[in-house]
């Protein structure tokens, strides 16, 4: 057994709708934290209320970091919010403070926990012909070559994700191996701190659909269409050749919305499809969770003391194995 003199940092992981703002609010209270999102809606501004970002007064109550980086046409990588999210933690340590890290992008916990590998950079020649093939044939089929090439990758991401089916098989093409090898393989630099995962989600799915359904609903009263009507009337968004082929906008809901304002479907179709992807979100999430081995489960709502006991603990014993 030896001593661990890291910085302490608390990681509130979770399906969407499962309650993670909520518990990292009241935690960043009673212990002094600070809270860095690890979502990628939440980098862009504009995405408020579909994206169930933190209001005004959510943020008054805890001070929040990494929301509003970008604009919606902005690119963001993985690799860009590891850095930013280090920067983050660095400062909030040096307050004095506890990070409290956010989010149900295993992407970004995987970028800044485990560290990224040195995998190809990107082609833009390569990803050129990729959208050319994808133009010919759909994305469904570029799917379903890397389902042939990498299955794990074709598990997690879900058919109509054009940008990460484009790199996967980018990276596949330039070095011949597939992305879920390079990840098994990763040397980037681990964040140095003491972390303590924690999965926050209740044990029954019926429970999460209907807090998700429910959920929407509020959103869509708060004015979720409202907001889309502004997005699509930016310059950027409005001129944009394939507006939802940008990152920002295959966030879940917003593309449901923007094909709902273009007369795609009715308004029952579009609550209809946003809820359903929405749970197809939570089920990608639930496969990424699974795989965090050493992370603890917890109901935010029936075992909010055992969950606050964990934390405790956590952060009051410095004993490691």
């Amino acid at each position: 057994m030896g001593l661990d003199a890291r910085p302490r940092a608390i990681a509130l992981m979770g399906p969407t709708a499962s309650g993670k703002s909520a518990y990292a609010i009241a935690l960043a209270q009673r212990l002094g934290g600070e809270i860095v999102s690890v979502d990628s809606a939440l980098v862009y501004r504009g995405l408020d209320i579909g994206a169930a970002k933190p209001t005004r007064t959510d943020q008054a109550q805890a001070p929040h970091h990494l929301i509003d980086l970008r604009e919606p046409w902005q690119p963001y990588s993985a690799a860009e919010f590891a850095v930013d999210a280090k920067r983050a933690i660095d400062g909030i340590v040096a307050r004095g403070r506890l990070p409290i890290l956010a989010g149900g992008t295993g992407l970004y916990f995987h970028a800044l926990l485990d560290g990224l590998s040195d995998m190809p950079a990107a082609d833009p020649a390569l990803r050129a012909t990729l959208a050319q093939e994808a133009g010919v044939r759909g994305w469904a089929a570029l799917h379903a070559e890397l389902a042939r090439i990498d299955p794990a990758a074709a598990a997690r991401i879900h058919a109509t994700d054009a940008q990460r089916i484009q790199r996967a098989l980018e990276v596949y093409r330039l070095s011949g191996r597939s992305i879920s090898d390079w990840r098994c393989n990763a040397s980037g630099r681990r964040l140095p701190v003491c972390t303590l995962k924690l999965v926050l989600a209740p044990p029954q799915r019926a429970d999460l659909h209907a807090r998700i359904e429910a959920r929407f609903d509020a959103m869509l009263a708060e004015g979720f269409l409202d907001e889309v009507r502004a997005l699509r009337a930016l310059p950027e968004l409005a001129g944009h050749p394939q507006p939802l082929d940008l990152p920002a906008l295959r966030a879940v809901g917003y593309r449901q919305a923007w094909e709902h304002l273009d007369g795609a479907t009715s308004a029952a179709e579009f609550r209809e499809r946003a809820i359903a992807a929405t749970r197809q979100l939570a089920k990608r999430q639930f496969t990424w969770l699974r795989g965090e081995l050493d992370a603890r489960w917890f109901d935010p709502a029936s075992q909010r003391d055992a969950l606050n006991a964990a934390v405790d603990g956590f952060l009051g014993c410095r004993a490691v194995t």
